[in-house]
């Protein structure tokens, strides 16, 4: 529970409601306790840290302002959101969130009324805000909608198509888009329109002139019309907001994000105004936390720290993460082979490129939130005789996946993808779950698909990939692998050949990928035959036959969704070869698996040694262990 003496303001609020009961000059005194108790929960639980911090002010002044949830505050990513969610009744139960059975880490609609949009991708709020805008105007609602997104995820091209539709439209839509501008996402901002939001903070004193001129005015007199006309020249001459008026936008800004009267102002000025406006607000990232403000990236997101002396480095781990070795891969490849481009969608950290970038420069593209955009950039790169690299999350590929068939695939273009956090991932929740890419891409033509067991699998795949004269993936999990000694060589695989790496007589465990190494440990129980698949697509046809002749049942394991996954691909072959044998196939649920640890999940799907061992034993009860071993424990 909240400390009432330390926080007297906050511990008041269990509703937006009582925030806007407060006198206005409590306010501010309600966001200095809201940042000093965000640090203080995070520090305790861990999560998302330095959005959080600069949009303190900023969602105070919204629910001040808008009489949420009957106005629609909708959220871009959600990284920024739990200031949002302390002040709407979730306050005590914040330190739970990531966990299981605790708050979801992003805005859910399951979660709470106020969470008028489930988000966790990027760049969906205009889209989402100008629905609910247009469907409120056509029922006669004059509920007020509310998109809050970042600079960063201004970048991609949904949140542009949304302006393009909402500015243009008869009747305008009533429609309020704050910009929130750190010049952060995870990593510094690229691309042109941070150089154009940085013209913009230069024009503030222009601005403050232009309002200063209105307000001296009467509304609708010939002077005050003449300095309207006169202000959209000037925009056009001086200041690069004309970017958003010609969206048919009305562009308000830029304001202070941490001077909570000014945005109180400006969001009450805004919010008496009819169609389509963009209220540009600065912020700080890290913003009232010293170590935040001055290294926004590590307190992106952190474990459980001491406030007092921030995060403090642990040694690195025994063994390498799978985005090391792919991150260690990439620049010894790119040193042997000067045509390799890497490219990422803002994921420089996550993804593994801070080492290339720094070696590379040349062929380092950051390209922003623009998943779309990387894969046809590649594609481009591919046609005059470049050898990309799209170093990508798996959930984020999805959102490129016309990209993916149209611009590489069926062109048969030589395109390496390095999908990252495949399968299961955890705390983070179903937005960014790996679930799917083994399905999406196994139906695709041209596609080699190959899922590493262990480290050194994985960076032999990696060059197996690069080598290949067309697309293909290698697509990794999370975290540490089993600690296999990687070997300096680029070696590569051939494609579409498994191994055995048991040979036994009753059942055989076919594991794609990091399943492996649970199969591996169960297998003896069972006198069971262990085939490390290695590729889903190419399948080794020829080893599922084999060990469908030679066996009495198979076992699939995937860590992926089983609806057209690797085990689909295994009974696909053998119903068209007419061979008869009990398949159990093992993998992720026909649902989104709801955030808790990577272990527990994994656990969930029975993908961990102890749910292997009681899935079989359900299917083949007669089954038993072998005596020696069953009585051993």
């Amino acid at each position: 529970m909240i400390d009432a003496s330390r926080y007297p303001r906050l511990s008041r609020i269990e509703s937006p409601a009582d925030l806007r009961a407060l006198p206005e000059a409590e306010v501010p005194e309600v966001a200095r306790e809201l940042r000093e108790y965000l640090i203080e929960s995070v520090g305790r639980s861990g999560g998302h840290f330095g959005a959080n911090l600069g949009v303190v002010e900023l969602t105070v002044a919204l629910h001040r302002v808008f009489d949420t949830p009957h106005d629609r505050l909708v959220w871009d990513v959600g990284h920024q959101a739990y200031p949002h969610k302390i002040l709407t009744g979730r306050r005590d139960r914040i330190e739970s969130i990531k966990r299981r059975d605790g708050l979801a880490p992003f805005p859910a609609r399951h979660e709470s009324e106020y969470d008028t949009f489930g988000v966790g991708h990027s760049s969906t709020s205009i889209s989402a805000a100008l629905g609910m805008a247009i469907a409120a105007q056509r029922r006669g609602d004059p509920r007020r909608i509310v998109a809050v997104i970042g600079d960063g995820a201004m970048t991609a091209g949904m949140a542009f198509e949304a302006m393009n539709h909402g500015g243009g439209m008869q009747p305008e839509p009533d429609l309020l888009v704050v910009l929130n501008d750190n010049q952060m996402s995870i990593s510094e901002n690229v691309g042109a329109l941070t150089k154009i939001l940085g013209r913009m903070l230069s024009s503030r004193r222009l601005n403050d002139m232009r309002e200063r001129i209105k307000r001296s005015l009467k509304k609708g007199s010939p002077p005050w019309r003449w300095v309207k006309r006169w202000e959209e020249h000037a925009k056009g001459m001086f200041v690069p907001s004309t970017l958003f008026e010609e969206f048919g936008f009305h562009y308000t800004g830029p304001i202070d994000g941490h001077d909570v009267p000014a945005l109180l102002h400006a969001l009450r000025t805004v919010n008496a105004l009819k169609g389509p406006q963009l209220l540009h607000v600065v912020t700080t990232k890290g913003k009232g936390y010293d170590r935040a403000e001055q290294d926004q990236i590590e307190y992106h997101a952190v474990g459980p720290f001491d406030p007092t002396i921030g995060v403090v480095k642990k040694a690195g781990p025994a063994k390498p993460t799978y985005t090391q070795v792919f991150s260690d891969w990439l620049c010894d490849m790119a040193a042997a082979d000067p045509l390799l481009y890497g490219i990422t969608p803002a994921m420089r950290e996550g993804s593994g490129l801070v080492r290339f970038s720094k070696e590379f420069p040349d062929r380092y593209f950051d390209v922003g939130i623009a998943e779309q955009h990387s894969v046809t950039l590649a594609a481009g790169m591919a046609c005059e005789g470049g050898k990309p690299v799209v170093a990508i999350y798996s959930t984020f590929l999805q959102r490129a996946y016309d990209q993916l068939i149209h611009d590489v695939a069926l062109q048969g273009l030589d395109v390496l993808f390095a999908i990252d956090r495949g399968g299961v991932v955890g705390p983070d929740g179903p937005t960014h779950s790996g679930s799917f890419d083994l399905s999406y891409l196994r139906c695709i033509p041209n596609m080699v698909v190959m899922a590493p067991a262990d480290e050194n699998e994985c960076r032999m795949m990696l060059t197996t990939g690069f080598r290949h004269a067309g697309p293909a993936a290698v697509r990794y999990p999370r975290g540490n692998g089993p600690g296999a000694r990687i070997e300096p060589d680029l070696e590569t695989l051939p494609i579409g050949c498994g191994e055995v790496r048991r040979r036994g007589a009753r059942i055989a465990l076919l594991a794609f990928g990091a399943p492996l190494a649970a199969a591996e440990q169960v297998a003896p129980e069972f006198d069971a035959t262990v085939a490390n698949m290695r590729f889903v697509k190419p399948l080794d046809e020829a080893l599922v036959l084999d060990l469908a002749r030679g066996h009495d049942a198979l076992v699939t394991l995937e860590d992926n969704a089983l609806a057209g996954g690797a085990g689909s691909a295994v009974v696909e072959l053998l119903t068209a070869r007419g061979i008869a044998v009990p398949v159990l196939q093992l993998g992720l649920p026909d649902r989104f698996q709801e955030h808790a640890s990577r272990e527990d999940l994994l656990a969930e799907a029975r993908l961990d040694p102890a749910g292997i061992r009681a899935a079989i034993r359900e299917r083949w009860p007669d089954l038993r262990p072998l005596p020696a071993l069953a009585s051993a424990g």
